[in-house]
């Protein structure tokens, strides 16, 4: 089995850090210029994840449906990859 895709090794947490700064903006911040240069990034981090999760030839539909819960689900579905591997028998 391989290891995923590079682009969703970067994105998945990348998703999780940008919403964690929106979130922090929103509650104590309140400053356009984040939420204008942060929000855009996470929703693009967003769309490759899920994008590449469905195209990553060991996913199973639950890897891809965890992808596209919003935030955490990049991480979860990464998780699930990196995770529900089978080690070859050899003999």
């Amino acid at each position: 089995m391989r290891r995923p895709d590079r682009l969703l090794l970067v994105c998945a947490p990348l998703e999780l850090a940008t919403l964690a700064v929106l979130l922090i903006n929103l509650g104590a911040l309140h400053l356009q210029a984040v939420a204008s240069a942060v929000g855009p990034l996470h929703g693009c981090a967003y769309l490759i994840v899920v994008l590449t999760t469905a195209r990553e030839p060991d996913a199973d539909r639950t890897a891809v449906v965890l992808s596209a819960v919003p935030g955490v689900g990049g991480v979860l579905a990464l998780r699930r990859l990196t995770t529900n591997r089978t080690p070859l028998r050899h003999g």
